[in-house]
């Protein structure tokens, strides 16, 4: 098997990279993401996955555009209907399922299945369906099982560790405070509706 694996970041990479070798399969790397922002966030992430790429000999190829305005064209459209993590699933596994079909690669997957903060499910449907529209294999793992362990490698490589998920919806809910109340609330709310079906039963 071929195997493209596309890369949302370097410490993200760590992980499914070395899983991947464990099951005799050699990736090649791709970092295709419009969804970073500020310019030197993407520079910066898009350096790290170079850096982990040249430490642990992996091959790897990038899409060195920055995307900003076509990526606020896009996400303020799907912001309207709630869809704006779908869509930027959508752009990027769509991406990479053109990119295997078009370069001799016979399956594709993403280290965006190690974070434990993503719509698991939503990216596993999404990867699929571009899978068949490309006439490429989706390769599927549940890389959250690693989690920790992808933590304490990229640590001991010594790579940059970023603290959001890159877009600047993302960045701007670490800071909002009255997004913060918001979230709290409805995790308190969701946390009673669990109580109550726990005693009902």
């Amino acid at each position: 098997m071929r195997l493209l694996l596309h890369m949302c970041c370097g410490p993200c990479s760590c992980y499914p990279v070395k899983k991947l070798r464990e099951e005799r399969i050699e990736p090649v790397g791709w970092f295709f993401n419009p969804n970073i922002h500020p310019y030197k966030e993407w520079e910066q992430r898009l350096e790290t996955a170079k850096e982990f790429a040249g430490k642990v000999g992996l091959e790897m190829r990038a899409e060195e555009q920055y995307q900003l305005r076509e990526f606020l064209r896009r996400a303020l459209a799907a912001e309207k209907t709630g869809g704006r993590c779908q869509m930027c699933y959508s752009w990027r596994l769509g991406e990479a399922a053109r990119y295997a079909s078009e370069n001799g690669f016979t399956a594709f997957t993403s280290t965006l299945f190690y974070s434990i903060y993503q719509r698991h499910d939503l990216m596993k449907e999404t990867a699929a369906f571009f899978a068949q529209k490309y006439g490429v294999d989706f390769y599927y793992e549940d890389f959250r099982l690693g989690w920790q362990e992808g933590i304490d490698i990229s640590r001991r490589l010594e790579l940059y560790r970023q603290p959001y998920c890159g877009c600047v919806f993302s960045e701007e809910e670490r800071y909002s405070r009255e997004l913060r109340r918001a979230r709290k609330k409805a995790a308190k709310e969701k946390k009673r509706q669990r109580l109550l079906e726990a005693a009902a039963v």
